[in-house]
């Protein structure tokens, strides 16, 4: 591993490449060191007064492979996880929706910080909506889940896949005067409206698209706080918001019971209104032809376990339905 010290900042990479981390307490957080990721973790720092070390991870390094392809959203992981059990930090920040599923030995979630804006945002050339946007417009979005959405509302899309940062993406957007190579340049892209919002470019968004029709990635928007367990930081538990958590744990818990990955084109919103927990699924086509969807509630009092409760029921009916057939689900399917 490389490591190297300048004032106020410090380096550790368990992949090959150089990474940075601001200074603070005895407390040290560890996350990746892209800029949304730096952005998101970096209150959560502040508040609890820690040190930011940011470590980088192989499909940080590599932006040209599709993320489906690259090996799902864990792939961001494993290199944080490493170090968290290697002792070199006393926590992690995800994001929570990059998280697998399956629960990581010697690991748990510590805290669920309150969660942002779970929605989609549309960023389009010369303020446009999706409605407005020209026959066969092109949008560029690295999500199965998006693309079939899109499709869904307008079959004439040209969906194009996309990686990269918020700014790179933003780039690509513009009409024929903008500069942009021709190739490269696209109409629109979809994004979550948390990253724009943490990023200071919620003034990008031409759209946001309702939750209601159009769910999101489960646990898009929240944030998830890892620790060792039998190791928690007492500090973590100050950051911990309970409504938050269960929203998220209850999105996740559809996925996991779906056995859905990154590839799988699932959506799932789920709200506490009042103590009513409401969790609401829907399984898509990848060209966007079809969707199955399923929504349960129940008062989150009543059970010990409401998220996996209603997630049970939400994903049995979808599979009853015929979910496994309408989309790439089960071990086949996934693809983190």
């Amino acid at each position: 591993m490389l490591r190297e010290r300048a004032p106020g900042l410090q380096a550790r990479d368990r992949g090959g490449g150089a990474v940075t981390a601001a200074s603070g307490s005895a407390l040290r957080i560890g996350t990746r060191g892209s800029a949304l990721a730096l952005a998101q973790a970096t209150p959560v720092a502040e508040k609890l007064g820690a040190e930011l070390v940011v470590i980088q991870s192989g499909g940080d390094r590599d932006r040209s492979t599709p993320l489906a392809d690259f090996g799902g959203t864990g792939v961001f992981v494993t290199a944080l996880r490493e170090a968290l059990l290697a002792g070199e930090v006393d926590a992690l920040i995800h994001s929570y929706k990059d998280l697998p599923t399956a629960p990581a030995d010697g690991l748990e979630i510590a805290a669920v910080p309150r969660r942002a804006d779970a929605r989609d945002a549309l960023a389009a050339r010369d303020g446009l909506t999706l409605e407005h946007l020209p026959q066969g417009a092109r949008i560029g979005t690295g999500s199965p889940r998006r693309r079939a959405q899109l499709l869904a509302r307008r079959a004439d899309l040209d969906v194009v896949g996309l990686r990269g940062n918020i700014d790179t993406r933003l780039g690509r957007v513009g009409g024929a005067d903008a500069g942009i190579d021709p190739e490269r340049r696209l109409d629109a892209i979809v994004l979550a409206a948390a990253g724009l919002d943490r990023l200071g470019r919620s003034a990008e968004a031409t759209e946001l698209f309702p939750l209601d029709p159009w769910p999101t990635a489960p646990a898009q928007g929240a944030l998830a706080v890892e620790a060792r367990t039998g190791a928690v930081p007492r500090a973590l538990r100050s950051v911990d918001h309970q409504p938050s958590r269960l929203t998220a744990e209850a999105e996740r818990a559809v996925l996991a019971r779906l056995e859905a990955g990154c590839a799988a084109p699932l959506g799932v919103h789920a709200l506490l209104d009042d103590g009513l927990l409401f969790v609401s699924a829907r399984v898509y086509a990848l060209d966007g032809s079809a969707h199955l969807t399923s929504s349960h509630a129940m008062y989150a009092a009543d059970v010990r376990d409401p998220a996996g409760e209603l997630a049970a029921r939400v994903a049995g009916e979808l599979l009853d339905q015929g979910a496994a057939e309408l989309a790439p689900l089960g071990p086949g399917g996934a693809a983190s």
